[in-house]
C-alpha cells in the first residue's frame, strides 16, 4: 500500500443521502461535498460512487461549486453510506510492474453501530471490476481509517479500533498483523492505544496519528489537563516517542495540537486536525471556525509538507456526521 504523499490517480467519494449521518443538519453536506470535489479536481481525477438517481443534482453542484468536470466521474454504485475511506477499496501497488490493484475487506459500519451496510460492502468489487483491476478479498473486517503507512512497510494502527471485539473476535493481535502483512504488503505493524472522545469508529488513527514522512509522525495532543482527551493523546505519544525505525532510530514527532472542543446537539464531534487529505501537490486541511486554532494548524501542517499548497476547508458542519476529509475519501495511487 502506497504512503497518500506518493503520486495519486485519483481521489474517490461516496455521494452523501443518509439524513441521519448528519442528524437534522443535513442540508448544507452535499454542498460541503461539491466544494471538496472541486478543490480536489483542479488537481486529480475525483471518481464518485452515486446512485444515478442523486447524479443530475451531485453534478449540477460540482459544476457551481467550480469543479474541473473533464475531470469529475460519477459511477452508479448505490451505497448506504458516505464514508468512502471505510467501505471502499484500498488500493496496492506492486512495486516491481506499476501494477495497481484493490483489496476488499469486510465492513460492518464501526461494528455494527449503523446498520444497513450492504450496499457499501459492493463498493470494492464494482470499483474494481469499473477500473478493471485484480481484487484480492479478505473476509477480514477492516476500515481504510484505521490504518495509516508510509509506503515503506510500516503501518500504524490503534488498538482499540483493531482489536475491539466488534470487529474480529475470533482473531488474535497476531493473527491481524499478519493479514495486514499479507494483503497490504507491510512488514511492520505499531499501536497506538485508545482514540479521540466522541469518535464513533472506535479510535480510527486518522483522527490522532499520522505519517508525514517515511520516518515521520504527525500527532495530535491535548494541552489542557483537564480535558478527557489530555490523557489518552499524552499516551499516544509516549508509545510513539518508544518506536524505533527499521535503522533502529527514533521517529521524528511533530505535535499537533486539537480544535477547542464543541457539540452539536449535546453530542462532542470528533473534531481534529489530523484528519486531513494529502492530495497531488497539496494538502486540504480540516477547520473548524477557530481562526486561531485553525491558522496554527495549517501552519504546522505546512512545515511537514513544505512542497505542497496547504488548503484550509471548513468541516465545522461536516463534523456532525462525526468525521471529516480523509473520512470521506479514499486515494486511488498512480
Amino acid at each position: 500500500m502506497p504512503a497518500e504523499w506518493e503520486p495519486q490517480d485519483a481521489v474517490w467519494l461516496s455521494w452523501p443521502h443518509k439524513r441521519a449521518s448528519w442528524p437534522g443538519q443535513f442540508r448544507p453536506i452535499p454542498y460541503v461535498f461539491a466544494q471538496i470535489v472541486a478543490l480536489i479536481s483542479y488537481r486529480e481525477n475525483v471518481r464518485i460512487n452515486c446512485a444515478a438517481a442523486l447524479q443530475p443534482r451531485a453534478k449540477k453542484l460540482c459544476d457551481r461549486a467550480g469543479a474541473d468536470m473533464s475531470r469529475v466521474f460519477f459511477y452508479n454504485h448505490p451505497t448506504n453510506d458516505a464514508w468512502c475511506r471505510d467501505h471502499g477499496p484500498i488500493f496496492v501497488k506492486n512495486d516491481r510492474t506499476g501494477e495497481v490493484a484493490v483489496t476488499d475487506w469486510m465492513h460492518n459500519a464501526w461494528g455494527g453501530k449503523y446498520p444497513p451496510y450492504d450496499l457499501d460492502n459492493t463498493i470494492p468489487p464494482l470499483v474494481a471490476r469499473k477500473l478493471k483491476m485484480r481484487r484480492f478479498v479478505k473476509n477480514v473486517v477492516l476500515e481504510g481509517g484505521s490504518i495509516d503507512v508510509n509506503g515503506k512497510g510500516l503501518l500504524l494502527t490503534s488498538e482499540q479500533c483493531l482489536l475491539n471485539k466488534n470487529r474480529n473476535p475470533q482473531l488474535t493481535r497476531e493473527q491481524i498483523e499478519q493479514n495486514l502483512r499479507d494483503y497490504l504488503g507491510v512488514s511492520t505493524i505499531l499501536w497506538v492505544g485508545d482514540g479521540i472522545v466522541g469518535d464513533d469508529t472506535d479510535g480510527h488513527i486518522d483522527d490522532i496519528t499520522r505519517f508525514y514522512k517515511p520516518n515521520g509522525f504527525i500527532t495530535v495532543v491535548e494541552p489542557n489537563k483537564r480535558d478527557a482527551n489530555h490523557a489518552i493523546l499524552a499516551e499516544n505519544t509516549e508509545r510513539l516517542r518508544s518506536m524505533r525505525t527499521p535503522s533502529g532510530k527514533k521517529f521524528d514527532i511533530v505535535e499537533l495540537p486539537m480544535p477547542k472542543p464543541f457539540a452539536f446537539q449535546g453530542q462532542r464531534v470528533p473534531a481534529s486536525y489530523a484528519n486531513f487529505l494529502i492530495i497531488n501537490d497539496a494538502v486540504l486541511v480540516p477547520t473548524f471556525r477557530q481562526p486561531k486554532r485553525d491558522g496554527a494548524a495549517c501552519e504546522i501542517i505546512a512545515g511537514c509538507f513544505p512542497d505542497r499548497e496547504i488548503v484550509p476547508v471548513d468541516c465545522y458542519e461536516l463534523i456532525w456526521g462525526l468525521g471529516t476529509l480523509h473520512c470521506i475519501s479514499q486515494q486511488q495511487p498512480a
